[in-house]
C-alpha cells in the first residue's frame, strides 16, 4: 500500500505541477480578493466576523483545489477511461485516491499560509497562532478531497462532475466565510454537515485572546472522522467506476 501510495503520489504531483502557478494563483487570488471586499462591509470592531471571514477565505484556498479541482479531474478521468489505465497496475484503489487527492492538495499550502497571513494584517487579526494551520490544511483537505473525488467519480457525465464541484466549492464560500450567528437556523444546518465548516471553526477559535484549545481539537477530530469517511467513500465510488 504504502509504496503504491508513494508512486501515484510522486506521478500526480509531477502531473498537476504543470499546472501549480495557475492554481495558486486562482486559489489565492480569489480568496484573498473576497477578503478585501468584505473589508470594506465588515465592521473594524466585529471581532466574529473578521475571524470568520479570514478562516473561511483562508480554507476556500483548500476547497478550491481539494473539493473543485478534483471533483473535475476524476470525472474527467472516468471520462476519457484513465480508469482503465490504473485498473491494469498492481495499485489498490486506495492509493490511487489517496495520492490523487494528497498531491493536490499540495498544492493548496502556500496559498492559504498567504491568504491567512493577508487576512490577519487586513483585520489587525494576531499571527501567533497560524502553526494550527499545519493541522488545518491537510484535515480539512482530507475531507473535501475525498468528496471531491466521491462527487467526480461517481458523477455519471464530465460536465456533471465540474457543477458538482463548483456547487461544492460555492457551498464552501458561502457558508464558510459569513459567520455562523447571522445565519438562520436551517442553513446553519447546511453549514454544520459541510466537510470545511469544522476547518474554519477550528482556525477561527485560535484568534480569540485565549483560545478553546479543547474546542479546536475537538474541530480537528470532526474533520479527520469525516476525512476517513470520505475517502473511504472515494474508494469504493473509484473500484465501482473502475468496475464499469
Amino acid at each position: 500500500m504504502l509504496p503504491a501510495l508513494g508512486a501515484v503520489y510522486r506521478a500526480q504531483l509531477s502531473r498537476a505541477r504543470v499546472a501549480r502557478i495557475p492554481l495558486l494563483f486562482v486559489a489565492t487570488f480569489q480568496s484573498v480578493g473576497i477578503m478585501v471586499m468584505l473589508r470594506g462591509v465588515v465592521d473594524g470592531g466585529d471581532a466574529e466576523a473578521a475571524r470568520a471571514v479570514v478562516a473561511g477565505s483562508s480554507v476556500l484556498v483548500v476547497a478550491f483545489v481539494a473539493l473543485n479541482l478534483l471533483a473535475q479531474y476524476f470525472g474527467q478521468l472516468r471520462a476519457s477511461g484513465g480508469l482503465d489505465h490504473y485498473a491494469t497496475l498492481p495499485v489498490p484503489p486506495a492509493a490511487v485516491v489517496l495520492g490523487a487527492a494528497g498531491a493536490y492538495a499540495s498544492f493548496t499550502v502556500p496559498g492559504t499560509i498567504a491568504t491567512a497571513v493577508t487576512g490577519c494584517v487586513l483585520f489587525q487579526l494576531p499571527l501567533v497562532n497560524l502553526w494550527v494551520l499545519a493541522a488545518v490544511i491537510p484535515l480539512a483537505g482530507a475531507a473535501l478531497a475525498g468528496l471531491g473525488a466521491a462527487l467526480g467519480l461517481l458523477a455519471p457525465k464530465q460536465e456533471l462532475a465540474t457543477l458538482f464541484g463548483q456547487l461544492g466549492m460555492s457551498a464552501a464560500l458561502l457558508l464558510g466565510v459569513l459567520p455562523a450567528g447571522n445565519m438562520p437556523a436551517p442553513i446553519g444546518l447546511v453549514r454544520d454537515l459541510l466537510p470545511s465548516t469544522y476547518g474554519v471553526e477550528a482556525f477561527a477559535r485560535t484568534f480569540d485572546p485565549h483560545p478553546d484549545w479543547v474546542m479546536v481539537g475537538a474541530d480537528l477530530s470532526v474533520c479527520a472522522a469525516v476525512g476517513v469517511v470520505s475517502l473511504a467513500a472515494a474508494t469504493w465510488a473509484y473500484r465501482r467506476a473502475a468496475c464499469r
